[in-house]
């Protein structure tokens, strides 16, 4: 498909825009610091290019250890929930589907509740082990979904996945609930990590999602004109000879691996996957070769704007981010059922 030149200018902007939301997201906290120290710094560390005069020390410090690999963290996690999103939507054909629909978060959260709890220690993890537990268990209900849905229904239906998705997300919640009430001294920890948050993230949480990011955003990115030809019908789709079965599993395994690292590395943070899809549809149209790569830029930079109000709108103390989420993205969601209804 021919992209239009309209498009194609939208599509440098976002990118811009993004590139400039990271800049602006290294730069501002309870100490600002110049944008052009702030690019300096990122140009010296990664090219070796001359420090602007004036930089001292402790900026570059703040800069390279502190904010920036927060701001790329919280931009892989924004990204990854908004193609997962996506790709949710897209297969569901469900405009109000998101990825906490197959149960992803309750899963996550239910194993990183048993780990803390039970105080596991994993031998070479680290401080990693909270991030890997709620990836594994993430990624296990997703496949609990899809051989459930497959035992009910060969066929995987729309309807039977979200249904065995909402079923598995209330157990998990469910033993979460009792799990807390039996252990209460552990119940500030659960809860905190529950808020989402990307405060004292450093590098080894860029590099520890990185890969996941990389390998889930490939599987979408493979079967891009299968979700195009699956938004006509499932019927017409194996007409044209789409094994829609095949396609399903791939892409939910895909989002499985997308949307449980990122909730174990930030915690379990809402509605950017709801959101930002719909908007990038609103800007570039249904095309999937757009709308994924956009859902990237955008589900990034939303999330690096989102994490940049958290910290900085009750400085020194920080807002948990999914609060500021659910705040914007509630009304959204409201706007977005009874639109529909209306329509």
């Amino acid at each position: 498909m021919q992209i239009s030149k309209k498009i194609k200018i939208k599509i440098s902007l976002g990118v811009i825009l993004s590139l400039l939301i990271i800049c602006i997201g290294t730069s501002l906290g309870s100490s600002n610091i110049d944008l052009l120290d702030t690019v300096s710094i990122i140009a010296h560390k990664l090219f070796n290019i001359p420090l602007r005069a004036g930089i001292e020390s402790k900026d570059i410090a703040i800069i390279w250890l502190l904010r920036l690999p927060r701001v790329l963290l919280a931009f892989g996690v924004g990204a990854s929930l908004a193609v997962s999103g996506a790709v949710i939507q897209s297969i569901l054909k469900n405009p109000l589907a998101s990825p906490y629909t197959l149960g992803v978060s309750s899963g996550a959260s239910l194993g990183v509740g048993i780990y803390i709890v039970l105080g596991i220690t994993i031998p070479f993890v680290g401080n990693l082990a909270l991030p890997f537990i709620g990836f594994l268990f993430g990624v296990l209900t997703v496949f609990l979904v899809i051989i459930f849905s497959s035992k009910v229904d060969r066929g995987l239906s729309n309807n039977t996945v979200i249904l065995s998705g909402m079923v598995l997300s209330l157990f998990a919640s469910a033993v979460l609930t009792t799990v807390t009430a039996l252990c209460s001294e552990d119940i500030k920890a659960i809860t905190m990590w529950q808020m989402g948050s990307f405060s004292m993230k450093s590098w080894s949480y860029v590099f520890a999602g990185l890969p996941f990011f990389i390998i889930g955003v490939i599987l979408v990115i493979r079967y891009t004109r299968e979700m195009d030809i699956l938004s006509f019908g499932e019927n017409h789709a194996m007409t044209v000879g789409v094994e829609t079965k095949k396609v399903k599993k791939t892409l939910l395994v895909a989002v499985a691996i997308l949307t449980g690292s990122a909730v174990a590395l930030s915690g379990v943070i809402g509605f950017i996957d709801l959101i930002t899809p719909h908007i990038v549809r609103k800007i570039f149209g249904s095309n999937h070769k757009i709308v994924i790569p956009m859902s990237i830029v955008f589900g990034g930079s939303l999330m690096v704007l989102t994490d940049l109000v958290a910290r900085t709108i009750i400085t020194p103390s920080e807002l948990p981010v999914g609060a500021i989420t659910a705040i914007v993205g509630a009304p959204f969601f409201a706007y977005l059922y009874f639109g529909k209804k209306r329509g």
